[in-house]
């Protein structure tokens, strides 16, 4: 299904653009769009998990910004483009809580549980489970979506492969393919740490819950990729 019509097809009644009456010097008038849009994308999320995507309305969405249509259609041509940027939202608040350059000189475990640690915070934090729900419900409903958007973000690496490939590289994990060995990792994460929270409404696990899954996850993790003697 289509998205809703394009900036090109808004009637004359509209009222002005609001970015272009921003007040201010060109550093004040960016700053002041930055934070539109990122107004505009919230609005959005709150709209999409509320209503879903095919309901969603535009009007709505301008509305819970605080922001005029035509701004919302000078930043995104419809909905479909307002997915999209949550779809990229979502990748780089992952990507930004998931950042740990691989060390020859540090033990593999600490390592790795750094990593984790990093993983199961996000399970804590509201707007990211937020912004996974929505996705999440558009995947469902229509995959064929989702599936266009990840394709557009599949020249990106994770974090996590980006680090088991360089310790596959170094010798101390076995050989064998990074992707699906960070697949596995997440499964034994999320499966605690995230799909409860998103499908059953259970709360984020306690800090004692959480060690308890990092240690478990890690010591099966290398149990089957390390190649390290373990004491």
């Amino acid at each position: 299904m289509t998205s809703d019509v394009s900036a090109s097809a808004l009637p004359a009644s509209l009222p002005p653009d609001d970015d272009a009456a921003a007040p201010g010097d060109a550093v004040d008038r960016t700053r002041l769009t930055d934070r539109k849009r990122q107004a505009i994308v919230d609005g959005a999320i709150a709209e999409f998990r509320e209503h879903g995507f095919e309901v969603a309305n535009m009007d709505r969405i301008a509305a819970r910004a605080q922001v005029s249509k035509r701004t919302v259609y000078n930043h995104f041509d419809g909905k479909d483009a307002l997915f999209d940027a949550i779809l990229e939202r979502l990748w780089v608040a992952t990507e930004s809580q998931v950042k740990l350059a691989y060390r020859p000189d540090r033990p593999l475990r600490e390592q790795l549980l750094t990593l984790i640690e990093q993983k199961l915070a996000m399970s804590d934090d509201p707007q990211f489970l937020d912004l996974a729900r929505v996705l999440i419900a558009e995947a469902i409903h229509a995959p064929q979506r989702a599936r266009d958007m990840l394709c557009r973000l599949g020249g990106r690496e994770e974090g996590l492969t980006v680090w088991i490939r360089a310790a596959i590289a170094d010798g101390r994990l076995k050989a064998g393919d990074p992707a699906f060995a960070a697949a596995q990792l997440q499964a034994l994460v999320k499966g605690f740490a995230f799909w409860p929270q998103i499908t059953m409404g259970q709360p984020p696990l306690d800090a004692a819950q959480q060690r308890q899954v990092a240690d478990s996850a890690a010591d099966m993790f290398l149990a089957f990729h390390g190649t390290e003697p373990r004491s």
